[in-house]
Protein backbone atom coordinates (compact mmCIF):
# COMPACT_ATOMS: atom_id res chain seq x y z
CA UNK A 1 0.00 0.00 0.00
CA UNK A 2 0.91 3.31 -1.03
CA UNK A 3 0.72 5.81 1.57
CA UNK A 4 1.91 9.65 0.80
CA UNK A 5 1.09 12.67 3.46
CA UNK A 6 0.03 16.16 2.06
CA UNK A 7 0.02 17.92 5.75
CA UNK A 8 -1.73 18.47 8.52
CA UNK A 9 -4.12 14.69 8.70
CA UNK A 10 -4.58 14.84 4.34
CA UNK A 11 -3.47 11.32 3.47
CA UNK A 12 -3.92 8.95 0.30
CA UNK A 13 -3.82 5.98 1.14
CA UNK A 14 -3.24 3.31 -2.57
CA UNK A 15 -3.87 0.31 -3.07
CA UNK A 16 -3.69 -2.45 -5.65
CA UNK A 17 -7.63 -1.68 -6.32
CA UNK A 18 -9.02 0.94 -4.42
CA UNK A 19 -7.56 4.80 -3.69
CA UNK A 20 -8.49 6.33 -0.12
CA UNK A 21 -8.25 9.78 1.18
CA UNK A 22 -8.60 11.24 4.56
CA UNK A 23 -9.27 14.69 5.84
CA UNK A 24 -8.47 17.14 2.58
CA UNK A 25 -8.03 21.04 3.26
CA UNK A 26 -8.70 23.35 0.34
CA UNK A 27 -9.08 27.35 0.92
CA UNK A 28 -7.45 28.06 3.89
CA UNK A 29 -7.00 31.83 3.56
CA UNK A 30 -9.55 32.33 6.63
CA UNK A 31 -6.41 31.15 8.78
CA UNK A 32 -3.99 33.18 7.16
CA UNK A 33 -6.92 36.12 8.12
CA UNK A 34 -6.52 35.22 11.50
CA UNK A 35 -2.61 35.57 11.87
CA UNK A 36 -1.74 31.56 11.08
CA UNK A 37 0.53 30.25 8.89
CA UNK A 38 -0.32 27.32 6.94
CA UNK A 39 1.50 27.02 3.30
CA UNK A 40 0.86 23.26 2.45
CA UNK A 41 0.57 22.59 -1.26
CA UNK A 42 -2.91 22.64 -2.61
CA UNK A 43 -3.57 18.81 -2.67
CA UNK A 44 -3.97 17.29 -5.81
CA UNK A 45 -5.26 14.01 -5.88
CA UNK A 46 -7.11 12.34 -9.17
CA UNK A 47 -8.82 8.48 -8.85
CA UNK A 48 -10.29 8.51 -5.27
CA UNK A 49 -12.73 5.86 -4.98
CA UNK A 50 -13.30 6.64 -0.98
CA UNK A 51 -13.28 10.11 1.30
CA UNK A 52 -13.07 10.09 4.66
CA UNK A 53 -13.90 13.01 6.60
CA UNK A 54 -13.40 13.08 10.72
CA UNK A 55 -14.60 16.33 11.50
CA UNK A 56 -16.05 19.55 10.00
CA UNK A 57 -13.46 21.62 10.29
CA UNK A 58 -11.51 23.44 7.51
CA UNK A 59 -8.35 21.90 7.74
CA UNK A 60 -9.74 18.57 7.72
CA UNK A 61 -12.99 18.56 5.34
CA UNK A 62 -12.11 20.41 2.20
CA UNK A 63 -13.75 17.72 0.06
CA UNK A 64 -13.86 20.13 -2.66
CA UNK A 65 -10.08 20.00 -3.28
CA UNK A 66 -10.88 15.95 -4.65
CA UNK A 67 -11.65 15.94 -8.40
CA UNK A 68 -14.96 13.52 -9.26
CA UNK A 69 -17.69 12.35 -7.28
CA UNK A 70 -16.36 9.59 -4.75
CA UNK A 71 -18.29 8.15 -1.95
CA UNK A 72 -17.70 9.91 0.93
CA UNK A 73 -17.78 8.98 4.64
CA UNK A 74 -18.17 12.28 6.71
CA UNK A 75 -18.39 12.71 10.77
CA UNK A 76 -20.40 9.80 11.89
CA UNK A 77 -19.82 6.41 13.43
CA UNK A 78 -21.08 3.28 12.94
CA UNK A 79 -20.35 0.24 10.55
CA UNK A 80 -20.53 1.80 7.09
CA UNK A 81 -20.96 -0.06 3.52
CA UNK A 82 -18.11 1.36 0.72
CA UNK A 83 -16.10 0.08 -2.03
CA UNK A 84 -13.62 -1.20 0.53
CA UNK A 85 -16.07 -3.00 2.28
CA UNK A 86 -17.23 -2.28 5.93
CA UNK A 87 -15.58 1.04 7.62
CA UNK A 88 -15.38 1.57 11.12
CA UNK A 89 -16.38 4.37 11.93
CA UNK A 90 -15.67 4.68 16.43
CA UNK A 91 -17.01 7.90 17.64
CA UNK A 92 -14.87 9.81 19.91
CA UNK A 93 -14.24 13.59 21.01
CA UNK A 94 -11.84 16.70 19.54
CA UNK A 95 -11.25 17.86 23.52
CA UNK A 96 -11.21 16.27 26.81
CA UNK A 97 -14.91 17.86 28.29
CA UNK A 98 -16.65 15.36 26.08
CA UNK A 99 -16.90 17.89 22.73
CA UNK A 100 -18.73 20.12 24.62
CA UNK A 101 -15.59 22.72 23.00
CA UNK A 102 -14.72 21.78 19.82
CA UNK A 103 -17.13 19.04 18.66
CA UNK A 104 -17.07 15.01 17.42
CA UNK A 105 -14.40 12.95 15.82
CA UNK A 106 -14.51 10.50 13.83
CA UNK A 107 -11.75 7.27 14.01
CA UNK A 108 -11.87 5.22 11.03
CA UNK A 109 -10.97 1.97 10.54
CA UNK A 110 -10.77 0.05 7.57
CA UNK A 111 -8.75 -2.23 5.48
CA UNK A 112 -6.40 -2.11 2.44
CA UNK A 113 -4.49 -4.52 0.55
CA UNK A 114 -4.22 -6.63 3.88
CA UNK A 115 -3.27 -3.50 5.88
CA UNK A 116 -5.83 -2.63 8.45
CA UNK A 117 -5.69 1.28 9.06
CA UNK A 118 -6.35 3.38 11.89
CA UNK A 119 -6.45 7.54 11.35
CA UNK A 120 -7.32 9.19 14.80
CA UNK A 121 -8.68 12.74 12.90
CA UNK A 122 -8.65 15.25 15.55
CA UNK A 123 -8.75 12.91 18.62
CA UNK A 124 -8.56 15.57 21.82
CA UNK A 125 -9.44 13.30 24.72
CA UNK A 126 -7.82 12.78 27.83
CA UNK A 127 -6.87 9.25 26.66
CA UNK A 128 -8.83 6.37 24.48
CA UNK A 129 -11.70 4.73 26.32
CA UNK A 130 -11.18 0.82 27.17
CA UNK A 131 -14.71 0.96 24.76
CA UNK A 132 -12.95 2.56 21.44
CA UNK A 133 -10.03 0.35 22.41
CA UNK A 134 -12.30 -2.69 21.59
CA UNK A 135 -14.21 -1.34 18.71
CA UNK A 136 -10.51 -0.54 17.02
CA UNK A 137 -9.01 -3.40 17.72
CA UNK A 138 -5.96 -4.60 16.25
CA UNK A 139 -4.36 -2.39 13.90
CA UNK A 140 -1.08 -2.77 11.49
CA UNK A 141 -1.37 1.39 10.13
CA UNK A 142 -1.92 4.06 13.23
CA UNK A 143 -1.77 7.36 11.86
CA UNK A 144 -2.33 9.99 15.15
CA UNK A 145 -2.55 13.38 15.99
CA UNK A 146 0.82 14.12 18.13
CA UNK A 147 1.29 17.75 17.77
CA UNK A 148 -1.03 18.72 21.09
CA UNK A 149 -3.36 22.28 21.48
CA UNK A 150 -6.66 21.45 19.87
CA UNK A 151 -5.32 17.32 20.01
CA UNK A 152 -3.38 15.21 22.09
CA UNK A 153 0.16 15.70 22.69
CA UNK A 154 2.98 13.44 22.43
CA UNK A 155 3.07 11.53 25.31
CA UNK A 156 -0.84 11.17 25.06
CA UNK A 157 0.36 9.95 21.85
CA UNK A 158 2.71 7.67 22.60
CA UNK A 159 0.55 6.09 25.41
CA UNK A 160 -2.07 5.32 22.49
CA UNK A 161 0.73 3.87 20.30
CA UNK A 162 1.88 1.32 22.89
CA UNK A 163 -1.59 0.42 23.74
CA UNK A 164 -2.51 -0.70 20.58
CA UNK A 165 0.44 -1.86 19.07
CA UNK A 166 0.33 -1.32 15.29
CA UNK A 167 3.62 -2.55 13.15
CA UNK A 168 3.69 1.36 12.25
CA UNK A 169 3.04 4.50 13.00
CA UNK A 170 2.65 7.72 11.01
CA UNK A 171 2.28 11.25 13.20
CA UNK A 172 0.26 13.96 11.78
CA UNK A 173 -1.24 17.50 12.45
CA UNK A 174 2.01 18.71 14.37
CA UNK A 175 4.68 21.99 13.25
CA UNK A 176 6.20 21.84 10.03
CA UNK A 177 8.12 24.73 8.42
CA UNK A 178 4.46 24.93 6.82
CA UNK A 179 2.55 25.67 9.07
CA UNK A 180 3.31 28.18 12.26
CA UNK A 181 0.88 26.68 15.18
CA UNK A 182 0.45 24.03 17.21
CA UNK A 183 3.86 21.61 18.74
CA UNK A 184 6.41 19.79 16.66
CA UNK A 185 6.78 15.85 16.74
CA UNK A 186 9.77 15.66 18.52
CA UNK A 187 8.22 15.22 22.19
CA UNK A 188 6.45 12.25 20.71
CA UNK A 189 9.06 10.69 19.16
CA UNK A 190 11.37 11.15 22.14
CA UNK A 191 8.95 8.28 23.88
CA UNK A 192 9.16 5.76 20.79
CA UNK A 193 12.01 3.59 20.21
CA UNK A 194 12.49 3.01 16.55
CA UNK A 195 11.70 6.53 14.51
CA UNK A 196 12.24 6.30 10.56
CA UNK A 197 12.34 9.79 9.16
CA UNK A 198 12.10 9.86 5.52
CA UNK A 199 12.87 12.01 2.48
CA UNK A 200 9.87 11.97 0.72
CA UNK A 201 6.10 12.55 1.93
CA UNK A 202 5.23 8.82 1.25
CA UNK A 203 6.27 5.52 1.29
CA UNK A 204 5.10 2.04 0.52
CA UNK A 205 4.25 -0.52 3.34
CA UNK A 206 6.08 -3.08 1.68
CA UNK A 207 9.38 -1.43 2.13
CA UNK A 208 9.02 -0.93 5.84
CA UNK A 209 10.57 -3.34 7.51
CA UNK A 210 8.81 -3.94 10.77
CA UNK A 211 10.92 -4.03 14.18
CA UNK A 212 10.55 -5.35 17.39
CA UNK A 213 7.79 -2.66 17.94
CA UNK A 214 6.03 -0.17 16.83
CA UNK A 215 7.94 1.29 14.14
CA UNK A 216 7.36 5.20 14.35
CA UNK A 217 7.58 6.73 9.93
CA UNK A 218 8.05 10.38 9.00
CA UNK A 219 7.18 11.45 6.11
CA UNK A 220 9.21 14.53 5.05
CA UNK A 221 6.75 17.73 5.14
CA UNK A 222 5.16 18.29 1.41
Amino acid sequence: MHVEWFGQSAFALTGERAKVFIDPFADLSPLAGRGMKFEYPPIAADGVDLLLVTHEHLDHNGVEAIPGDPPTLRSTAGRLPSPLGEVLAVASEHDEKAGTERGPNTIFVFELDGVRVAHFGDFGQADLRPEQAEAIGGVDLLILPVGGGPTIGGAQAAAIARRLAPRWVVPMHYRTPRIGFLEDAEPFLAEMDEVKRLDSPSFHTGEMQPGRGATVVVPAAP
